[in-house]
């Protein structure tokens, strides 16, 4: 059966086929999706993890007992679960594993932009890499069969692009393998150094059969130039490339170059680029970010262009490998070397906080109150946003929590020292437990603030171990966040209403001047959230406003100034009442939002 599928989606229908039965993931964009569609399958257990190290862990646990299994993550996830995945590549496995790790090239939604590619080459395990959906589903399969045969985790990389765009899908049923028996085996999954070390040459073993693998795969395959092979330009033009990078040169250039299309991009062949480099005159790799499979190139001695031509950063797309390539390719004469444009210029829409953001009324307090704000990742981090503009520092998930310790410690003799963490519920169950043990065992006069809007936000709604639901939204275990920071140690934890001014300045104020420790918890629902009720949208006496703009300093997106006079958009106002704290004339009117 044919269907249109998103890339994640797909990602999923292949786990499924493929038999797969513990799925354990924590949410990234452009990840998510895979784990989220799993999830729509009974036969497969799923689960949101705490975090990625967590989630690879439980994957592992669930192929020693002998079952297919599989974890998912964005890049700077796979940092998180590093130290099991260099381990796991030692042990092997016993079901197989597959790990989805999606980078963001062009950084829509994520705080650097590393080519996680690297950390296969360190770990020394296999990644594939599709280059739409069709591919997404069927190495899903393949990654499976390779990694139960060669004994290894499989790394599949996802991108944004693949991840979120749809292209035509074959699905089949569902086979699901026999349980694997499991057998116990010191030497091969107790990794002391005694044991490690012997496994260390099975890995290099591995790795070489991986890349003769590699040679004949069909997921390398060459696509050879129409007609003579040569290009415009007289020259016979061959381009090394994968994943969407792939899609881009094919539409740019169709059959007018040779393609070495690229699957797996980890072991990467040997002999079947020296092949293809013998039918060309012109060798260009096209890849995304690092230059991992030009470097790959250069080292078999071949004499290759890539991001002499191409940058090193940003997302690809056809009108930047038309720019920088078509000449090159076709000669500056060609006709085809033409630019799609767009005629009108696109208006820019900056990232802001929703209306009704549980989480502005506590940014404007700190604002105020002029606090150094040490910021963690979370839709929250657009605090830092004009007009607000309240975090000065976000740097990965639960440093926030680990840095103001350190912060604190190193300027104790500043005086007045206004300094706060904030973290969001997801994030601090993720990473910032450690970081808040830190501060109670060590004793520094730290707040944190922990923004508790009741769900995972900024990747789309997913349940963690604070809201008391599972992936399917059933009833689940839920942490007690004032119970848990109580048993670690802190004696001043309050719980504020970020809709109510006055209280949030209070807390903030009285909770920096303590000489101890303490933790303020933020608690009000996404304003997003289906279940939440909101009251009807305020409304602007123009009689009483005097256009002084005080309700603007909160950056809510639902009022503007018009003629003078504040206007409220009421299709965006959900009334939670904090721009009429600020209104010193009373001129925004309605029902202040009630407790709940």
């Amino acid at each position: 059966m044919k269907e249109l599928m998103l890339g994640n989606k797909a990602f999923a229908r292949g786990l499924y086929e493929a038999g797969c039965s513990f799925v354990s993931s924590y949410p990234g964009t452009p990840s998510t999706e895979v784990t989220e569609e799993a999830a729509k399958y009974d036969e497969i257990y799923c689960e949101w993890a705490p975090n990625e190290k967590v989630a690879m862990e439980a994957a592992f646990g669930a192929s020693l007992a002998g079952r297919r299994s599989f974890c998912g993550m964005k890049h700077v996830g796979l940092n998180v679960a590093a130290d099991p995945l260099y381990t796991m590549s030692y042990t092997g496995v016993n079901g197989g594993v597959v790990i989805c790790v999606a980078d963001d090239a062009g950084m829509h939604s994520s705080q650097n932009e590393q080519d996680s590619r690297h950390h296969a080459i360190a770990s020394k395990v296999p990644m594939l890499e599709p280059s739409d959906s069709a591919e997404a589903l069927t190495f899903a399969k393949l990654a499976y069969e390779i990694s139960e045969e060669y004994d290894t985790p499989v790394i599949m990389k996802m991108c944004t692009r693949v991840a979120h765009s749809q292209s035509v899908v074959e699905t089949s049923e569902r086979v699901l393998p026999e349980r694997k028996a499991y057998e116990k085996n010191i030497p091969k999954y107790v990794m002391m150094p005694g044991n490690a070390i012997r496994r260390h040459p099975f890995v290099e073993d591995r790795m070489a059969r991986l890349a003769a693998w590699a040679e004949k795969s069909e997921i390398n395959r060459v696509e050879s130039a129409a007609g003579s092979g040569k290009s415009p330009s007289g020259r016979k033009v061959g381009i090394i490339t994968s994943s969407t990078s792939y899609q881009y040169v094919k539409e740019v250039f169709g059959n007018t170059v040779s393609v070495l299309k690229l699957g797996m991009v980890n072991p990467l062949p040997r002999d079947l680029i020296l092949s293809f480099a013998k039918d060309n005159e012109v060798l260009i790799v096209v890849e995304e970010l690092d230059p991992i499979i030009e470097t790959h190139c250069k080292s078999l001695g071949l004499s290759v262009h890539g991001k002499d031509l191409l940058p090193i950063c940003g997302e690809f797309s056809q009108n930047l490998i038309r720019e920088c390539l078509a000449s090159f390719v076709w000669g500056q004469s060609h006709e085809a070397d033409r630019e799609l444009t767009v005629s009108d210029q696109i208006p820019m829409r900056p990232p802001v906080m929703c209306a009704g953001c549980p989480h502005r009324g506590l940014f404007y307090t700190l604002s105020k109150q002029k606090c150094t704000v040490l910021g963690d990742i979370g839709c929250y981090t657009l605090g830092a946003v004009a007009p607000l503009s309240a975090i000065d520092m976000t740097l990965c998930m639960g440093a926030s929590v680990s840095a103001i310790h350190g912060f604190n410690v190193a300027s104790k003799e500043d005086e007045d020292k206004r300094v706060v963490a904030v973290i969001g519920d997801s994030t601090f169950m993720h990473s910032g437990m450690t970081g808040l043990a830190n501060i109670a065992y060590n004793q520094s006069d730290s707040t944190v603030i922990i923004l508790d809007n009741s769900i995972t936000g900024m990747t789309g709604h997913q349940q963690n171990p604070t809201t008391g639901y599972n992936i399917k939204g059933d009833p689940a275990g839920k942490i007690d966040l004032e119970a848990l920071c109580r048993s670690m140690g802190f004696e001043r934890v309050r719980v504020v209403d970020p809709y109510d001014l006055k209280a949030c300045e209070e807390a903030v104020k009285e909770e920096v001047a303590a000489k101890e420790p303490s933790v303020i918890i933020s608690r009000r629902p996404c304003a997003l959230l289906k279940y939440v009720k909101h009251n009807p949208p305020l409304t602007v006496n123009k009689d009483k406003c005097v256009g002084c703009k005080s309700c603007m300093k909160i950056g809510c997106p639902a009022i503007s100034m018009k003629d003078g006079k504040a206007h409220i958009d009421t299709t965006l106002c959900v009334g939670c009442g904090v721009c009429q704290q600020l209104c010193p004339v009373g001129a925004l009117e309605g029902c202040k939002k009630e407790e709940g």
